[in-house]
C-alpha cells in the first residue's frame, strides 16, 4: 500500500468551474502557499457523464495532467454523491424517499437511494472506467470514495431489502418478534412482508421517538450497513485495477446515522471534516478528532477544515488571526497526517459561495488568510517526520453508535439526555488535565488500557458485560454512570435491577430514576465535604458491596448516594448516578485516575498533547486561551521545530500559539 512521504497539504478544488487561464493562475497561488495536494473530482458525474451512453473523461484527463505536471498528489474522488439529471429523468426510483414519505426528484446531493439497483450499476460502471483509466496514475496518492456519506431513505427498494437484512439477523419471524417485543401494542408479524420501514406513516413518531426501539435501531443498523455496501461496491470496484493506492471516504466525527466503527473496518485509513461552530469547546474538537483516530487505532487523514469560515451555520464567524493554524496542529496532535480544506477557491455561485477559501473572491495572494495558509504550508514541510507517529493513552473513553441510537430514542426519562454531551461531560474532564484519552468501541481489547469510562452505557451487548468484568478482575478502574446497563441489542429491559448487568460490577442496585427538568436542581455533598449540584437525571442507589463516594442533600431522596465505587477482584468500579457539576465529577475522578502520572502537562491551561514513534517524542503545546499563558518550566531551554528557536523561561504562549518539541527517545 503507497505511503505518505510528506504532510499532504491542500484541499478540495474544482478547475472544472473555472477557465483555463485560472487554472495556471491556480497554480501559483498553490506554488506560493506550499499546497501540494488537491482534491478533485468530487461532484463531476454530470460532467463525466452527460448521458446515459456517453462519457467524457477529456477535462479530467487535462486536469490530472495540469496537476501532474506541477507534481501535486492528488486526491482523486469519484463523483458518486450527486446523480446526473439525466438518471433521475429516465430511472426515478433511484430518488431517496424521505422520513415523511415523498419521493425526492433532481436536486441537491447523497440523493440516491442506497438500495437502488440503477444506482449500483451506474456507481461500478463509472468508478470502473475511472480506476481502469487513472488507477496506475502515479500522482494519484488517494481514492476518495463518494463524499460525507449519510442521510436515509425509506423508499419501496430500502423497505424489500431490509427485510432480507432481517431474515439473515433474526432468521424466524418467531425470533423478530420476540426481539422488538411486538406484543407490545398487538403488532405480531407473521410473514417478513408484513415489516414496514419506521417512518412517520409507520411506528416513527417523529425523528427521535419511535413506538418500537428494537424496530428503528435495527432500521439504523440497517441503513448505515446498505450504506458501506455501496461504499464497499466502490472500494472493490477500484481494487480490480489499482491494488496499492490506499482508498478512504470522508466521515464526520459524531454524525449520528453511520456506526463508524464498523466503517473503519472497510477503509484503508480514516478521514473526516472537521467544521466546529464559534462556541464549540476545544475540548469537543479534541475529542471528535481522537474518536476518528481510535476508529482504527492510527493516524488519520483530515479531508477537509475550512481556512476561515463556514456558510452553512447559523453564525459563521471568521476564524481570527492565528486560529486556523492552532486548530490545524490540534488536528495533527491528535493523530493526523494531513491538512486539507475545503475549498481552494471560492465558488462563483451556489450555496458555498460564502464558504471559506484559500484564495477568495478578490483573487490574490494579499489576503490575511492566504498569508497564514503559506505560513503553515511552509512550516509543514518541516514535519514529514511527524506522519505514522502515533498518540499512546492509557484511558480509554467508550464511544457506541447502538447506544447513541438507543439512548436517544428512548421514551424517557429526560428529552435533554443526548449521547454525544455525556461523552463530552466525562472526556472534558481529561482534557484539561492534558492526560491522553482514546476513544473505543465498547468490543475494543480493554487490556492495553489502566481505566476504562463508559458513560451512559446504556446498551449492553453480548460479550460487554464479560469483557469489562475480565478487564476489572485484572486490575483495571471502570468508570460508568446512570442510564448505564439497562437494555439489551433489541432495547429490551435487563431484568434484576439497574444496571443490570453491571450490577454484581458496581456492587449497587437502582430502584428509581428521577427526572430533573432545565429549571431543577438537586444539592449533593461528597464525602470529602465537597458541595455541588446535580441536574438532567438522579439514580436513587441502593448499596451492595459498593460503599457511598457522597450522598444528596435535597429531594426526597437526601442521604441516599450519589456516586459509589466497588472493589471486583483487582480493581475497582465507579458508579456515577447522576450528572454533576464539572468540579464535584473532578472530585470523583480524581480517586479513580492516577493523574500526577498520566497527565501530560499539570497546572497549565495550555492544550499539551504527544505523539510517538519508536525513536522520537513529539510534544505540541497549543494556548486556546484568550490570555497569554506561561510555557511549563519543563519546556524552557527546548527547540520549538516550527519556529526553529529555543524558548526561555520568559516565553510566553500567547493565544493560539503553537509549539512543537522533539525529544529523542534512544
Amino acid at each position: 500500500m503507497k505511503k505518505f512521504n510528506q504532510v499532504l497539504y491542500g484541499g478540495d478544488y474544482n478547475p472544472n468551474q473555472w477557465s483555463k487561464d485560472i487554472w495556471q493562475e491556480d497554480q501559483a497561488f498553490f506554488k506560493k502557499a506550499n499546497i501540494n495536494s488537491t482534491t478533485i473530482n468530487v461532484f463531476s458525474w454530470a460532467k463525466l457523464q452527460p448521458s446515459e451512453a456517453v462519457y467524457d473523461f477529456s477535462e479530467l484527463d487535462e486536469i490530472i495532467a495540469t496537476l501532474a505536471k506541477d507534481e501535486k498528489e492528488i486526491v482523486l474522488a469519484t463523483s458518486t454523491s450527486a446523480l446526473p439529471a439525466w438518471m433521475f429523468k429516465h430511472y426515478p426510483e433511484v430518488g431517496r424517499v424521505d422520513f415523511e414519505g415523498r419521493r425526492h426528484r433532481f436536486g441537491q446531493r447523497h440523493n440516491a437511494c442506497p438500495n437502488s439497483r440503477v444506482y449500483q450499476h451506474y456507481v461500478k460502471e463509472l468508478v470502473s472506467r475511472l480506476a481502469q483509466r487513472y488507477g496506475q496514475q502515479p500522482q494519484v496518492s488517494i481514492w476518495h470514495v463518494n463524499n460525507e456519506y449519510g442521510g436515509e431513505c425509506y423508499c419501496e427498494n430500502c423497505e424489500k431489502a431490509f427485510r432480507v437484512w432481517l431474515q439473515e439477523k433474526y432468521g424466524t419471524i418467531e425470533a423478530l418478534n420476540k426481539a422488538w417485543n411486538l406484543e407490545f401494542w398487538g403488532h405480531t408479524v407473521y410473514s417478513w412482508d408484513e415489516i414496514v420501514v419506521p417512518n412517520v406513516l409507520g411506528d416513527a413518531m417523529d425523528q427521535r421517538n419511535t413506538a418500537f426501539a428494537g424496530l428503528s435501531i435495527d432500521y439504523r443498523r440497517f441503513m448505515s450497513d446498505s450504506m458501506l455496501e455501496n461504499y464497499k461496491l466502490e472500494r472493490d470496484t477500484i481494487r480490480q485495477y489499482d491494488q496499492e493506492t490506499p482508498i478512504t471516504t470522508n466521515l464526520m466525527g459524531t454524525y449520528k446515522n453511520l456506526d463508524y466503527f464498523k466503517w473503519a473496518k472497510e477503509m484503508d485509513l480514516v478521514s473526516w471534516d472537521n467544521y466546529p461552530s464559534f462556541d464549540t469547546p476545544w475540548s469537543m474538537v479534541a475529542m471528535t478528532h481522537d474518536l476518528m483516530r481510535g476508529l482504527k487505532h492510527q493516524p488519520f487523514m483530515l479531508m477537509e477544515q475550512t481556512p476561515s469560515q463556514q456558510n452553512w451555520q447559523p453564525y459563521n464567524s471568521l476564524k481570527k488571526p492565528g486560529q486556523m493554524r492552532a486548530q490545524s496542529y490540534q488536528t495533527m496532535a491528535h493523530g493526523a497526517d494531513t491538512i486539507q480544506f475545503f475549498q481552494l477557491r471560492r465558488s462563483l455561485g451556489g450555496c458555498e459561495k460564502f464558504h471559506g477559501a484559500v484564495i477568495e473572491h478578490v483573487g490574490t495572494t494579499e489576503t490575511r488568510v492566504f498569508r497564514e495558509v503559506a505560513q503553515l504550508g511552509e512550516e509543514l514541510t518541516q514535519l514529514s517526520e511527524i506522519i505514522g507517529t502515533k498518540n499512546v493513552a492509557k484511558v480509554g473513553l467508550v464511544f457506541d453508535w447502538d447506544t447513541y441510537w438507543a439512548l436517544e430514542y428512548t421514551s424517557g426519562p429526560n428529552q435533554d439526555l443526548y449521547y454525544v454531551d455525556q461523552i463530552h461531560h466525562y472526556y472534558r474532564y481529561f482534557y484539561e488535565r492534558n492526560i491522553a484519552v482514546e476513544m473505543v468501541a465498547p468490543t475494543d481489547d480493554f487490556s492495553e488500557f489502566e481505566l476504562v469510562v463508559a458513560p451512559v452505557c446504556y446498551m449492553v451487548k453480548e460479550g460487554v458485560k464479560e469483557a469489562i468484568e475480565q478487564f476489572v478482575q485484572a486490575g483495571g478502574t471502570f468508570v460508568t454512570t446512570f442510564m448505564s446497563g439497562i437494555v439489551d441489542q433489541s432495547d429490551n429491559v435487563h431484568l434484576g435491577g439497574y444496571p443490570g448487568p453491571f450490577r454484581k460490577l458496581a456492587g449497587i442496585w437502582v430502584e428509581e430514576i428521577d427526572a430533573l427538568a432545565p429549571s431543577q436542581e438537586n444539592t449533593i455533598q461528597l464525602n470529602d465535604g465537597t458541595q455541588g449540584k446535580s441536574t438532567l437525571l438522579a439514580d436513587i442507589i441502593h448499596l451492595e458491596t459498593a460503599e457511598s463516594l457522597g450522598e444528596y442533600t435535597s429531594n426526597f431522596y437526601q442521604g441516599q448516594p450519589v456516586a459509589t465505587k466497588n472493589t471486583y477482584g483487582k480493581g475497582q468500579v465507579y458508579y456515577v448516578g447522576t450528572q454533576l457539576d464539572a468540579d464535584s465529577l473532578a472530585t470523583i475522578l480524581d480517586q479513580a485516575v492516577d493523574v500526577d502520572t498520566l497527565s501530560t502537562c499539570l497546572a497549565t491551561k495550555l492544550e499539551v498533547t504527544k505523539r510517538h514513534s519508536d525513536s522520537s517524542e513529539y510534544t505540541f503545546v497549543m494556548n486556546f486561551t484568550h490570555t497569554a499563558e506561561d510555557l511549563p518550566a519543563q519546556f524552557v531551554g527546548q527547540l520549538d521545530i516550527l519556529t526553529g528557536q529555543e524558548v526561555n523561561a520568559e516565553t510566553k504562549v500567547e493565544p493560539y500559539d503553537t509549539f512543537v518539541f522533539k525529544r529523542n527517545l534512544s
